[in-house]
């Protein structure tokens, strides 16, 4: 039985921390075993926000050594960057010929970026969601991954599918959302989501004693003045983690314990600290290997693009046809 196809990326911008691993690479591991994946490390999407061209290819490697440091298998699925494969782009284009302006303009994530940084309103920012639905079609994705963040840009990508559709023939699947339940992960400074801009963010291969400094000085109940002050667990960061890594019984423990002044802060932290490294150390022992190792990483990359092309070829090529362009061979 063929198996349904999902495409999902992640940007090459810093350090991979929690907040990516439960909101996506979690998930993404778990859907090779279900789905016929591909998983783009998407370069061409970073370079629409300020970036240092001198460090994009070590970002790109990390990027890529992480997806197969948390359990990416390049037996169950496809991994590729996003600028290994060109047809990205040229769908891209031709897709573009079909968004509505204003409905581009409307898009939250532009508007919201805009705003942050209106010094660097370029057309490749507003053209986005249509390079995340090059991204989806080019390989006629059924289904997409998305975060609530996400919903609007892949509802932008169904409205170019159908229109397509309905212009050239019925050929791209409208491909639907895939919404699974994910942790939101608080900032270590608990003001914010956890994200490497705000700088409150723990990486996924974080060195042990990096990781305890961090820990120990994240900010926790602010109401909490003294030891044997009472606090309050549903508004403590560490405690939301620990509701990740912890067992019920020892959350339970905390909880109550907490609320009483039976345990501390600085316990407290202790003990996440150490479910913590146990839990990423083996993330972080593969990440360093993969970088002992490059060759294995390029190579990783270089069979998914391999693998990639085909399709993406295939797909770019009866869109042309039906546009009528593409036919004329001059040189």
């Amino acid at each position: 039985m063929n198996r349904k196809r999902i495409f999902s990326g992640i940007r090459p911008t810093g350090e991979i921390h929690l907040g990516n691993y439960f909101g996506a690479l979690r998930n993404w591991v778990d859907l090779m075993h279900q789905y016929d994946c591909v998983y783009g490390v998407v370069d061409y999407h970073a370079i629409t926000t300020p970036f240092e061209a001198k460090t994009m290819p070590q970002m790109v490697f990390n990027t890529m050594a992480a997806l197969i440091a948390v359990g990416l298998d390049a037996e169950k699925c496809m991994m590729m960057v996003q600028s290994d494969v060109p047809e990205h782009t040229e769908l891209a284009w031709i897709l573009s010929c079909l968004a509505p302006l204003g409905q581009m303009e409307r898009m939250t994530q532009f508007k919201e970026k805009s705003q942050q940084d209106p010094e660097n309103i370029n057309l490749g920012l507003l053209a986005y969601p249509a390079l995340m639905a090059a991204d989806i079609l080019i390989y006629r994705a059924d289904v997409v991954p998305v975060g609530d963040d996400q919903v609007q840009h892949l509802e932008l990508t169904r409205d170019l599918a159908r229109k397509f559709n309905n212009a050239f023939g019925d050929y791209f699947p409208e491909p639907q959302p895939l919404l699974t339940p994910t942790p939101r992960i608080m900032g270590l400074d608990g003001k914010a989501k956890m994200s490497k801009t705000l700088n409150n963010h723990i990486s996924l291969f974080e060195e042990s004693d990096v990781l305890q400094q961090k820990i120990m000085t994240a900010v926790t109940d602010e109401n909490r003045k003294r030891r044997n002050d009472p606090g309050n667990p549903d508004i403590c960061n560490i405690f939301s983690l620990h509701n990740i890594y912890s067992k019920n019984d020892e959350v339970q423990m905390i909880d109550r314990e907490c609320r009483v002044a039976g345990i501390g802060c600085v316990d407290c932290k202790k003990i996440l600290h150490g479910h913590l490294e146990t839990s990423i150390a083996p993330f972080r022992d593969r990440y360093k290997e993969l970088h002992e190792k490059p060759d294995e990483v390029r190579d990783i990359a270089r069979e998914g693009a391999k693998r990639c092309l085909p399709i993406a070829q295939e797909t770019l090529q009866e869109v042309k046809s039906r546009l009528g362009i593409g036919k004329h061979q001059f040189v």
